[in-house]
């Protein structure tokens, strides 16, 4: 039995790639475990991380249940192979790596690691089979990150330390000479790169191809690079959290890809980590999602921009205090998060993090960091961002000159979002009306707030008295099984099914206009509210 599976996943392997891949679109050939946890994304987190640590008959012990529980899920025998391999068990652990791509799981998850918990089997005809495979083309990506105007990045990891190519020509123009950048992958960087290439033109569609260690160029996807900084534009971006690795929700990435947006961005707890001390778990859960061919399809084409809040960073509602670098965990996994997304920066000078600003057009994003250097919301005086981030804050706000202006936050802005909970903009109360009050002295107009953490999809009006109300558009269930209860209080409050939302901008109009659609896995819309510039300015 165990060398008919390891030939049929061979087999397997010499599939041409194409045809791989369109097994995996097609989401009636995905097995569907019969009793799907509450938590599925934390189920073979309780596995690897007793392994990781030496606890091999902890982790075997939890294994053994889950196979029991779920025997059709693919993630589980990929967890098998590892305790397998661990117990030296090599011709177990190829019938469970067999069995695992039997089942559809996508066979770069074991050139991606943990890399040394393969060692076992690293030497076997399969595994070389699997390394020769992907030798010219990515283990993960490509995904695209900080488009504008004149550039673009593209991040991607290989399956050994090489050196990469990307290459960029306008759409349907192959025989024209290619603006290309290149990098290198490394052990130190996680096989990662992201590559920068310069030389683009606004508003003009590419296409472009991957050149890794020498090989034929290979496709990689297509995108049409923004407008000019200032210039009037129309964009429209999907956005959302809370997307917990569940394989049967996966398919929103394909749902989200299907409305065409310019961007996404993904606004925390993208992951679902909580682990901030054991770096190969953190990277385990970067790994499950980046090897998702929904989700591949979807960066592939459209530009990400994230942020990270509590589970991405810490644990659940956690604070750390100010400092950079106590605990001494905080950088480690700054590190590990930059090695994973493609974003226009990581803080400022002195202060590092996940924040930054970008511009499409004459639209202008914020993106904070909520949890970097939260301190205790019951001391005096707490505060989510800390000094240089909010004094940033300001000083970008009253600098920028764009119509509108999206500050997006981790959590919510609202004090109504979570009850009592201190963990929202609730327990710092006077820093937001620190910001709050500064957008009223300097007239900042058009300003919107867009936050996630709640696993629901909400819109509010935040009045204030004498100045413009603030609107907030909260979407956090992208692919999580949780759901919190819907929101009197609020505009609206929806968490049916997962959900995105959708923002379209059109500051082209002599009123620029905002057109903000809540939509769930389906596609179905499910609210529409459209605001003008006029609406968010002072009268």
């Amino acid at each position: 039995m165990t060398a008919m599976r390891v030939m049929l996943a061979i087999s397997f392997l010499l599939l041409p790639l194409g045809a791989v891949w369109a097994q995996e679109k097609t989401k009636e050939q995905q097995p569907k475990p019969p009793n799907t946890p509450k938590q599925y994304k934390r189920v073979h987190q309780r596995i690897l991380k007793p392994l990781l640590g030496g606890k091999v008959v902890r982790a075997r012990s939890i294994l053994d249940a889950a196979v029991k529980r779920d025997p059709l899920d693919p993630e589980t025998w990929f967890l098998k192979t590892i305790v397998d391999a661990a117990e030296g068990k090599v011709e177990d652990a190829l019938a469970a790596m067999s069995r695992a791509l039997e089942l559809k799981l996508p066979p770069e998850r074991f050139l991606a690691g943990p890399r040394k918990l393969f060692a076992p089997i690293a030497k076997t005809k399969l595994f070389e089979m699997l390394e020769a495979r992907f030798a010219h083309r990515p283990v993960h990506g490509p995904m695209l990150g900080d488009l504008t105007g004149k550039s673009v990045k593209v991040w991607l990891r290989t399956a050994k330390a090489c050196k990469v190519e990307v290459l960029v020509h306008p759409k349907g123009d192959g025989k024209s000479k290619p603006i290309f950048g290149h990098a290198a992958t490394t052990a130190a960087s996680d096989f990662t790169t992201v590559v920068q290439v310069n030389g683009l033109t606004p508003k003009t569609e590419y296409e472009y191809s991957l050149r890794i260690d020498g090989g034929d160029p290979v496709r990689g996807g297509a995108f049409k690079s923004f407008a000019k900084k200032g210039d009037m534009c129309q964009l429209r971006v999907a956005f959302g959290g809370g997307s917990g690795y569940v394989p049967e929700h996966e398919r929103m990435w394909d749902t989200i890809r299907s409305f065409k947006p310019d961007m996404i961005m993904l606004l925390g707890d993208n992951v679902y980590i909580d682990a901030p001390k054991h770096r190969e778990l953190q990277r385990y859960c970067y790994y499950r999602r980046q090897s998702r061919p929904e989700f591949r399809r979807l960066v592939a084409n459209i530009p990400v921009y994230s942020i990270w809040d509590d589970h991405d960073f810490g644990t659940n509602d956690c604070f750390h205090g100010a400092e950079i670098d106590k605990p001494a965990w905080k950088p480690k996994v700054l590190e590990v998060y930059t090695q994973n997304w493609a974003n226009p920066g990581y803080g400022i000078p002195k202060t590092p993090g996940c924040f930054y600003d970008f511009q499409v057009g004459n639209l202008f994003f914020m993106m904070l960091d909520g949890r970097h250097y939260r301190t205790d919301p019951k001391i005096e005086k707490p505060s989510m961002l800390g000094e240089p981030q909010a004094n940033w804050i300001r000083y970008r706000l009253a600098e920028v000159r764009t119509p509108l202006k999206m500050v997006c936050s981790p959590v919510p802005w609202t004090f109504d979002a979570k009850g009592k909970s201190l963990d929202t903009w609730n327990g710092f109360q006077e820093e937001r009306k620190g910001i709050f009050d500064f957008i009223g002295g300097y007239k900042v107009e058009g300003v919107v707030l867009l936050s996630a953490d709640r696993h629901r999809t909400d819109i509010w009006k935040l009045p204030r008295p004498e100045h413009y109300p603030f609107t907030e558009f909260n979407s956090s269930r992208l692919t999580n099984q949780h759901v919190h209860p819907t929101m009197a209080k609020a505009q609206f409050s929806y968490n049916k099914k997962q959900s995105f939302g959708l923002i379209e901008f059109d500051t082209e109009a002599q009123n620029p206009k905002i057109t903000m659609k809540v939509i769930n896995i389906d596609g179905e819309v499910v609210h529409t509210l459209n605001l003008r510039y006029s609406d968010l300015c002072y009268k």
